[in-house]
């Protein structure tokens, strides 16, 4: 059975594996119902964004972890995928720029991604 820690640490890795940018992990458990984390992060291009995706829905696939959905994968400007209680948001730098989630959610933690336990 997975953890949430481990779910969150393979979310990392593949979108590390794939060259991810800033990638940002918040706790919003304590602010809302949504989900408990946001992983955040953008790519450089359509490309590179849709193979962010790829790659973290290949590796949770592997462990037997499907998303609930994935929205805006054509587009690629902002992909954003469910997984219950994460939510994955990879954004093209313009779009994560105008939207700017880190600041709406500032009242979640923000944890830092080399201390996910696995």
């Amino acid at each position: 059975m997975n953890t949430i820690n481990t779910t969150l640490k393979t979310i990392v890795t593949a979108l590390e594996d794939k060259k991810a940018e800033e990638i940002q992990l918040i706790d919003i458990s304590g602010v809302s119902t949504i989900a408990d984390y946001f992983v955040i992060t953008n790519g450089i291009n359509v490309s590179q964004i849709q193979a962010l995706a790829d790659n973290v829905e290949e590796k949770l696939n592997t462990n037997g972890i499907h998303p609930r959905s994935v929205e805006g994968y054509n587009t690629a400007n902002w992909v954003l995928m469910d997984y219950n209680d994460i939510l994955v948001h990879i954004f093209d730098k313009e779009s994560r720029g105008f939207y700017d989630l880190e600041r709406m959610w500032r009242d979640g933690k923000v944890i830092d991604i080399k201390s996910i336990a696995l």
